[in-house]
């Protein structure tokens, strides 16, 4: 049986170091600000980011691994809610596709 990974181990090297700066600030995002020589308000959108990062990793054993893909596009801010859509809704129209035409050569 494969084992599970745990979420950190999904993260990148980039969330991994602003976890770690977040840890070092204890929490504090004006200090993460400071030390990246950001505005809080972009502090706090990385860090809504990386929280819906997690929530995705920790949800990814209910979907296959394409949903996962755009779950976590979408959870980065690399695609938007509409594109996660479009390619969600592709990506089953392929499906119902493939159904099809695995039932036909039955």
């Amino acid at each position: 049986m494969r084992e599970k990974k745990r979420w950190i181990d999904r993260l990148d090297e980039e969330d991994l170091s602003f976890l770690k700066r977040f840890t070092l600030a204890s929490g504090s995002l004006k200090a993460v600000a400071r030390v990246y020589g950001i505005s809080y308000p972009t502090v706090r959108l990385r860090l809504d980011r990386l929280i819906e990062k997690i929530k995705v990793i920790e949800s990814m054993e209910e979907v296959g691994p394409l949903e996962q893909q755009f779950r976590l596009l979408y959870a980065d801010g690399k695609i938007d809610l509409a594109m996660l859509k479009v390619l969600r809704k592709a990506h089953e129209k392929e499906k119902e596709g493939e159904n099809e035409n695995a039932d036909s050569h039955s």
